[in-house]
C-alpha cells in the first residue's frame, strides 16, 4: 500500500490536471490566447484535432486557434467531463475526457454541436502540469441555425 504522502501527492496531481484541462477550456471560451499557450508544453508536442488539423508545437496550434476563434461574432462553449486520469511514473499522466462543444456564429446564426473524447497526455515540469498530447475524436456533429426573435402577436 502506498504511503499517505504518496496518496496525497496523487490526489493533488489529479486535481492539478483537472484544473489544467478546465483552465484550457475556459481560456478557449474567453479567447485568452496566452493562457491557452501556457497550458501546453514548449517544444515537441502532438495535437490531433481531426479535420481542424494536426500540430507538433503549440505556437502553430495557437495561431490557427486565433485565426478561427478570435473573431467577435464567434461564441464557443467547451465542456469536458467524466475524466479518467492515470498517473504514470516520472511525472507523466494520461487522461480520457468526454467533450461537448457548442459554437455559434452570431452574424449568421449558424450553430455547431460536437460530442466526443479527448485523449490527453501530460508532463509535470518546472511550470507544473502541461499538455504534451491532445487527440480529439468526435462521435457526433450537429449543425443548425438559431431561430430569430419570436414575433410579438
Amino acid at each position: 500500500m502506498a504511503t499517505l504522502e504518496a496518496r496525497l501527492q496523487a490526489l493533488e496531481d489529479r486535481e492539478a490536471i483537472r484544473e489544467l484541462k478546465h483552465r484550457y477550456l475556459n481560456a478557449c471560451d474567453s479567447k485568452d490566447v496566452e493562457r491557452i499557450r501556457s497550458c501546453f508544453a514548449s517544444g515537441a508536442i502532438w495535437i490531433d484535432f481531426g479535420p481542424i488539423g494536426t500540430f507538433t508545437e503549440r505556437d502553430a496550434f495557437v495561431a490557427l486557434y486565433q485565426q478561427m476563434a478570435c473573431q467577435p461574432q464567434v461564441i464557443d462553449l467547451h465542456h469536458a467531463a467524466n475524466p479518467e486520469i492515470t498517473l504514470h511514473s516520472g511525472g507523466e499522466a494520461s487522461a480520457r475526457w468526454a467533450i461537448f462543444y457548442f459554437n455559434l456564429d452570431a452574424d449568421s446564426g449558424l450553430t455547431r454541436q460536437l460530442g466526443g473524447v479527448y485523449l490527453d497526455r501530460y508532463r509535470k515540469g518546472d511550470e507544473g502540469w502541461q499538455i504534451v498530447e491532445s487527440v480529439c475524436r468526435l462521435h457526433s456533429v450537429v449543425t443548425g441555425r438559431t431561430l430569430g426573435e419570436p414575433d410579438e402577436h
